[in-house]
């Protein structure tokens, strides 16, 4: 167990649970803590699910590690950048529970996922780069581009529209919405019957469907990474 996140393994699925009992905010630790999960999950060959806990997905990057500059806040935005490009090449399911807000970063870890199923309720679902002063990273972009549906993509990207559960599943930030009180079920009930699919079909598969992706995600995180050192450091 780490001090902001869960690992708990069953069967053919691991679920990892983000809870800093706040926003669930990208901290370095967070951020080091799910890399190592997802690493974890990775070496036992098993799905991933990733959870928020009731009410937050997560509020995106730690604001007070970004606004302190220098090479933390470089690192801190490659950590998370990194941690998108490691779901989207996760060689079996993963599966995101988004159990309440998931805003900036916190909403491109969910168009990292295989299924995003969202809890139904009073939140939002978006990124708010630009309504805040900041460019949109180049990451962010073709995290967004490969999953948000065409018309929404300048919605989501320039104008910083943020969504109810139900328009962030229109504008494919999310699959499904359920009840609240059933999103970590079903994502668990997802997680295991994907499982069941022939695993290195569906490696292969991924790894086909995502190559190009993959290419593009590498070169926008190395470009993002070195003009933020430039500005940070």
């Amino acid at each position: 167990m780490g001090t902001v996140t869960t690992y708990a393994l069953e069967g053919p699925v691991a679920t990892v649970t983000m809870d800093d009992g706040k926003a669930n905010a990208l901290s370095p630790v967070m951020l080091s803590e799910l890399h190592d999960s997802v690493d974890r999950a990775r070496e036992a060959g098993v799905a991933l699910v990733l959870a928020g806990r009731p009410g937050r997905f997560s509020a995106g990057f730690h604001l007070p590690t970004l606004t302190g500059g220098g090479a933390a806040a470089a690192d801190l935005l490659l950590a998370g950048f990194e941690l998108a490009e490691k779901l989207l090449s996760h060689p079996r399911p993963v599966v995101v529970a988004c159990t309440g807000h998931a805003l900036a970063m916190g909403s491109f870890l969910l168009v990292s996922g295989d299924v995003r199923i969202g809890a139904a309720g009073d939140f939002r679902i978006g990124a708010n780069e630009v309504a805040i002063g900041l460019t949109m990273p180049r990451t962010a972009i073709e995290l967004c581009r490969q999953r948000l549906a065409t018309p929404y993509l300048s919605r989501a990207m320039v104008n910083a529209e943020i969504f109810d559960p139900e328009g962030a599943a229109a504008a494919g930030y999310l699959d499904r919405v359920v009840p609240a009180d059933e999103v970590a079920d079903e994502a668990s009930r997802v997680a295991a019957d994907l499982a069941g699919l022939d695993g290195p079909a569906l490696a292969a598969t991924k790894a086909r469907l995502r190559e190009d992706v993959l290419r593009s995600l590498r070169g926008a995180i190395e470009a993002d990474d070195a003009e933020m050192r430039a500005l940070f450091t």
